[in-house]
């Protein structure tokens, strides 16, 4: 690492305008700035870009971030360029002027982040010209997208693995989720099998409100979470397209800006859609999965799922998208029995080997056991990604309102004895015919109606055993087997509880329409800071708008709360909030704080580099001594000052004699001899 870059606490504050690294992100970015092989799996919205892009400013030569949309590296290069650092990326939508700028950066050394799409990399010019830009070191996003394990294949990763063995330079993976199958594999592909320095860090997100609901009215349900929501960007993903289509114009006739996103609409149509939902403030799109890893806005406060997701992997990316910048965010879940249905038909009908669709059932069934949880849903997530939580989270449906639960043992022996006497060669509904007496053609046609189990389950309903059965799948007691037509198949988990050894809760589905309550929502901010925070966020649109930039690159949504719960008073106090950098304090700075204190602060630009430091207090106290002594002690001698810049360097340096102090640029005899002394007195002072 070259000596005279600045430590990595300096570049955070300076350039980023953080305080301090998030959990995990440190010793992440001191590994890649060694130039370690780093695959690091980070929650969504845990800060995974800063983990590359800053160790990019700490090394020599480009750093290449192999990235999977266009919208993705756009929002991130503007971001970064934004924060002044040079970056740019190289991509099928850019104008010819944009691709020259980033090739001349290029060339002539100064980028320090190009991004790529892995598409890119089928070209034997692109490996050419990667080999003569002096590459320091490659980032992939999104590294799960290398296995045919993970979600969201994408086949042009598996030419990274080429690349990096063609530069021979340091690799760094980052992905948000990747269970052991998928990490193996991109050990495999990116890194030829060697084990590279791994960091698994935790997934919780404390600040993501995690709700289910059973569907009743699934229309009527998002469009309730969304009034109550009013105003703020959100998603809500569907299982179709034609969903999105109709909901999207529901939600705009409920008066909400709305607009749907799938993989069936042109290119430019999708792009249009993608840009509006960066730049405009609660807009929001009602999307297929294909909106997807291209979304990188930081303060996106809610996230619906009209339809269940097809994993409990899935469903965590998916959700994580929200409240990226550390701010509340809400999720709501729906799901029913076809959705059930649909997604086990889709592993089913796929063309995966038999091992890959029983692992596949197994994920969905973790996602089934989240939606009925009896308890706290973070900690049955995180005990799915094999962290234990310390105590229940108190931020979700199940902490807000615990649910009834009654003793489940008998109906569940009753349900798994109708499966075995059946042979476990039926489904759910023709199983339900039989515990509840349903004399069908089915039923007779086979002497079901024969069986001891015939009947015994009338004390419930077909929707109390459809949700009992639905809790055995999430519970794992019992899985569909592809083989057998979706038949249900009993686990080994389950046998104690056939032979009398165990017991099981389940909850009680029983729906009192009568009672149901609009989910009360948690505001960002308390009631008396909610004025500031809508005028700070007004000022940020109207810069946001002036500089054809998203709001959020001005600043994210968890600045400005912090603005108006601190209240800064000056622009010291203003550099300490997080969020603030260098760069944004000098272009944005005294905008926010006029309307926080209904006037601005004038600041030479040399005073406003110090800004939140000690340094800059020192400046302060060294001007004023300045001023006293202009004329000389008597106030008789000729006029004498030192410049802004000089002072900045004296405050910055901190000279200990007046030897050290006439080695300042700026500062001559004479200088020396009427301020000398009085300066050295003030760094004194403040030792």
């Amino acid at each position: 690492m070259p000596r005279d870059v600045a430590a990595p606490e300096a570049l955070l504050k300076d350039v980023f305008g953080f305080d301090a690294f998030r959990p995990g992100q440190g010793e992440i970015v001191d590994a890649v700035a060694r130039g370690e092989n780093v695959l690091a799996i980070m929650p969504t919205g845990g800060g995974k870009s800063l983990c590359f892009q800053l160790p990019a400013l700490m090394r020599g030569g480009v750093t290449v971030v192999i990235s999977p949309l266009i919208a993705l590296m756009r929002d991130q290069v503007r971001g970064l360029r934004e924060a002044g650092v040079a970056a740019g990326a190289l991509t099928s939508g850019n104008t010819e002027e944009e691709t020259s700028a980033v090739l001349d950066m290029l060339r002539d050394g100064t980028l320090k982040l190009l991004y790529l799409a892995p598409e890119r990399l089928a070209s034997g010019g692109t490996q050419r010209m990667l080999m003569q830009a002096g590459v320091g070191l490659i980032a992939v996003d999104e590294a799960h997208c290398v296995s045919q394990w993970g979600h969201d294949f994408r086949p042009d990763y598996l030419r990274i693995g080429e690349l990096r063995r063609a530069l021979d330079v340091p690799l760094a993976a980052f992905t948000a989720t990747a269970d052991q199958e998928t990490r193996e594999e991109i050990a495999r592909r990116l890194f030829d099998g060697a084990e590279p320095l791994s960091f698994l860090r935790g997934f919780d997100r404390p600040n993501l409100h995690l709700m289910f609901r059973a569907k009743d009215q699934p229309r009527r349900q998002i469009l309730s979470f969304a009034a109550a929501r009013r105003g703020r960007s959100g998603i809500v993903y569907c299982g179709t397209r034609a969903k999105t289509e109709g909901l999207a114009q529901a939600l705009r006739e409920d008066g909400h800006p709305a607009c749907f996103y799938h993989g069936g609409m042109e290119a430019e149509a999708r792009r249009h859609v993608e840009e509006r939902f960066a730049t405009e403030d609660g807009l929001i799109v009602v999307a297929t999965v294909a909106f997807g890893m291209g979304v990188d806005k930081p303060d996106i406060r809610w996230v619906a799922h009209a339809d269940l997701p097809k994993s409990i992997e899935a469903y965590y990316q998916e959700i994580g998208r929200g409240g990226r910048d550390g701010a509340p965010a809400e999720t709501l879940t729906l799901y029913g029995p076809e959705d059930i249905r649909l997604r086990r038909s889709q592993i089913d009908e796929g063309l995966a080997p038999p091992e890959r669709r029983a692992a596949d059932h197994g994920r969905l069934n973790a996602l089934l056991g989240l939606a009925e949880a009896l308890g706290c849903r973070r900690r049955t997530l995180l005990r799915y990604f094999g962290e234990d939580a310390a105590g229940d989270c108190g931020n979700c449906d199940l902490c807000d309102r615990p649910p009834e639960v009654f003793d489940g043992t008998e109906a569940v022996r009753k349900a798994l004895s109708a499966a075995l006497r059946t042979g476990e060669s039926f489904g759910a509904g023709h199983l339900i015919d039989i515990l509840i007496g349903n004399e069908t053609d089915k039923v007779r046609q086979r002497s079901h109606d024969q069986l001891p189990t015939f009947g015994v389950g009338r004390d419930l309903t077909r929707g109390q055993w459809q949700a009992v059965f639905r809790q055995m799948m999430g519970h794992d007691l019992v899985r569909p087997d592809a083989e057998r037509h979706g038949a249900l198949v009993m686990t080994e988990a389950a046998r104690p509880i056939l032979r009398g050894e165990e017991a099981i809760q389940l909850r009680r589905d029983v729906v009192d329409k009568a009672a149901e309550r609009r989910p009360q929502v948690k505001t960002l901010v308390s009631e008396e800071d909610a004025p500031l925070l809508s005028a700070l966020k007004a000022k940020r649109r109207a810069l946001a708008e002036a500089a054809s930039v998203p709001a959020y690159v001005i600043f994210p949504d968890r600045t400005l709360i912090e603005m108006a719960e601190q209240r800064p008073a000056s622009l010291d106090d203003m550099a300490r909030i997080n969020g603030v950098g260098a760069k944004k304090l000098e272009r944005y700075g005294s905008d926010f704080l006029s309307v926080i204190t209904g006037a601005g602060q004038e600041m030479h630009p040399a005073r406003r580099k110090l800004a939140g430091r000690e340094a800059g207090s020192l400046f302060d106290a060294l001007q004023e001594v300045q001023i006293d002594l202009a004329r000389g002690g008597e106030g008789t001698e000729k006029y004498l000052t030192c410049s802004h810049a000089t002072l900045r360097q004296i405050a910055e340096r901190r000279p200990r004699s007046l030897e050290d102090l006439g080695r300042i640029s700026g500062m001559g005899d004479q200088k020396v001899e009427r301020f000398g002394p009085a300066f050295l007195d003030v760094l004194a002072q403040a030792d």
